[in-house]
């Protein structure tokens, strides 16, 4: 917990891994996850059988190195500490891939206890 999923055109498997331990690492600063807390799904879209669709919403001139960030994890966090995993989250991409922030799209899915299970059809949480 949190299950990341990261969505990126023609991303090379260096780049994917580069964006998985952006994000991880900012998790880790930003919410309190322990380092090996670490469950995330790289997909890179080549653009023409798979693909991602964007547009300038909210003014933002989005272009072909965008990244999605789905970030699923149980309810609890502070609107801040929210924003400064936003921030870090961008931060850390730019720095690790070159992506410029307003090619980050990032949105956050809370949930509780009873709707995680790690492995042997149990949910550990409860």
């Amino acid at each position: 917990m949190p299950l990341v999923r990261i969505d990126a055109l023609r991303a090379d498997p260096d780049r994917l891994a580069a964006l998985g331990r952006a994000v991880h690492d900012a998790l880790v600063e930003t919410i309190d996850i322990p380092p090996d807390d670490l469950f995330q799904v790289l997909t890179s879209h080549d653009g023409t059988t798979s693909t991602l669709k964007y547009g300038n919403f909210l003014g933002i001139d989005r272009d072909d190195e965008i990244v999605f960030v789905a970030v699923t994890l149980r309810a609890g966090r502070s609107s801040e500490m929210k924003q400064a995993m936003h921030r870090r989250i961008a931060e850390l991409i730019h720095e690790h891939t070159g992506t410029d922030p307003r090619n980050v799209l990032i949105t956050v899915t809370e949930n509780s206890d009873p709707d995680w299970s790690f492995g042997h059809g149990e949910a550990q949480y409860l």
